[in-house]
């Protein structure tokens, strides 16, 4: 199926959902979106299980993620989504300049990357750009990744691979943010014996010890705020 174009003097406006665990920052950029006779913000969500929860729903054209949140990060609700309903639109939106979040954002299915510093420029924009199936990338950025991606091809090394599996990546952010094994596998819905044979896998494939070292490589690989 094709995505539905949005003309916006003559459409219903672009059903939103705004995912961001901070209020402030929902509030802030539903002002923007809101603002817009072609946007309107259906549905909040402060975590991405939430959002892929509210998505499933139905009743939305159009996903705007934040990177960093509790439960699911955007990465992983985009994926999800992406898998699920098809059809349905991905914006993300970050605090962080990172090219290794644009490639997975890419792979998980979005359409574009927006700093949530430059919302006020971009945003609608982006949405707009998402809704007709046309790729948004905030300026500025695309020389630069460009030319990442031709020095890697150059080096051989391709764009960079995800060491652990989505499932593993799922239960490293749980662990992190202090659940038990118990907890973790009622969010799953998977026995707690699958999750620590998951849990050991990630301490040997990332060769570390504890929780400790689990939680710091999660937030240098963006899946918890620091």
């Amino acid at each position: 199926m094709t995505a539905p174009i949005h003309d916006h003097r003559t459409t219903a406006p672009i059903r939103v959902l705004l995912a961001d665990d901070h209020t402030l920052v929902r509030r802030g950029v539903r002002l923007i979106l809101d603002a817009e006779p072609d946007l309107t913000v259906v549905a909040e969500a402060g975590d991405g299980a939430e959002a892929v929860e509210l998505a499933r729903r139905g009743g939305i054209d159009l996903a705007v993620l934040d990177v960093a949140m509790p439960r699911a990060t955007g990465l992983q609700a985009a994926r999800e989504l992406s898998r699920r309903l098809p059809d349905l639109r991905i914006l993300i939106l970050t605090m962080y300049d990172n090219e290794q979040y644009f490639f997975e954002a890419l792979k998980a299915g979005a359409g574009g990357f927006v700093l949530k510093s430059a919302a006020d420029r971009d945003l609608v924009e982006a949405c707009r750009a998402v809704v007709r199936d046309e790729p948004f990338i905030y300026p500025g950025a695309e020389r630069a990744l460009v030319r990442s991606y031709l020095d890697r091809l150059r080096r051989g090394d391709g764009v960079p691979a995800r060491p652990i599996t989505e499932r593993e990546e799922e239960i490293l952010k749980l662990v992190a943010e202090g659940h038990t094994s118990k907890e973790i596998g009622e969010l799953l819905f998977i026995s707690v014996k699958t999750v620590e044979r998951h849990r050991a896998n990630l301490l040997q494939k990332l060769g570390m010890r504890d929780r400790l070292e689990l939680t710091r490589y999660a937030i240098r690989a963006g899946l918890i705020d620091p």
